[in-house]
């Protein structure tokens, strides 16, 4: 069983534990993406790794059949910001950026993860970009404390966008909380004012993820329902992590092996590797 507090579930340690777990085979599927991402592999190869990676774990891919998504992964690449459908004739080309969303339940708990990552050789801006993707995502992080608000994660994510490089934040799409089903309350926005909206307590779980782009912020839904694209054409990076709040800090449960000394310095709890 489980708790709510304003109507967010709250976790045990036990089921905090089991959490890590499934973040753990979310982990091991990306580090297994990232080092398949090269010119010429389409992002339905790249799916099909993910659901063995995932089904192998004796876990189950979140995506598949989310609300009628085809993919165990959602590849979404240049100017796609969130949600791009696998396909065969979807081939990476030198150059390109491709952000990785993917997502496991492990008996009955979530994992929900995202990165991007540059094919072959990347532009110089767009590696600028990606780098200040991923820092709000881990300044956004370091807001999980309780006492805090979710106000002050939104504020941290805009704020080091704004300050290093003033580029697109994405306002249609956010974080959310996590548990026992993949999107759950609440939404996660990644701007907002310090000290406003819900407070944060123990044993909540969110997944931060921000969005950010080359160009301006503005998104639209592509006819196949899913895939979202920058407005203007301009390229976009996506980084997320699943968070617990605990009495010590952030434990991030989706967490890879390359992320183990950013969580040492951040100061923030070692989850179990």
């Amino acid at each position: 069983m489980f708790g709510k507090a304003n109507g967010v579930q709250i976790k045990t340690p036990e089921q905090i534990a089991l959490m890590r777990a499934a973040g753990r085979v979310v982990a091991r599927a990306l580090d297994t993406l990232r080092a398949a991402v090269r010119p010429g592999v389409s992002t339905l190869e790249l799916d099909a790794l993910a659901e063995k990676v995932i089904r192998d774990a004796g876990a189950t891919p979140s995506f598949k059949g989310y609300h009628g998504f085809p993919g165990s992964i959602c590849a979404s690449v240049n100017e796609e910001v969130v949600h791009g459908i696998p396909g065969a004739d979807r081939v990476l080309a030198e150059g390109d950026i491709i952000s990785i969303d993917c997502g496991a339940v492990l008996e009955g708990w979530h994992g929900d993860s995202a990165i991007t990552v540059a094919v072959g050789e990347a532009r110089p801006e767009d590696l600028r970009m990606m780098e200040v993707c991923e820092e709000s995502m881990w300044r956004g992080i370091a807001e999980l404390r309780p006492g805090k608000r979710l106000g002050d994660i939104g504020h941290a994510i805009d704020h080091y966008i704004s300050a290093n490089g003033g580029y697109g934040n994405v306002r249609e799409y956010g974080g959310h909380g996590i548990g026992t089903e993949m999107h759950m309350e609440p939404h996660v926005l990644n701007h907002g004012r310090r000290g406003k909206g819900l407070k944060l307590v123990e044993g909540m779980c969110l997944a931060i993820e921000p969005m950010t782009t080359l160009g301006r912020h503005d998104v639209l839904q592509l006819d196949d329902g899913w895939t979202v694209v920058t407005r203007d054409g301009r390229r976009a990076a996506h980084f997320e992590h699943s968070v617990a709040i605990t009495a010590d800090g952030p434990l991030v449960l989706t967490a890879r092996e390359s992320d183990r000394d950013k969580i040492s310095r951040m100061g923030f709890v070692q989850p179990a590797w």
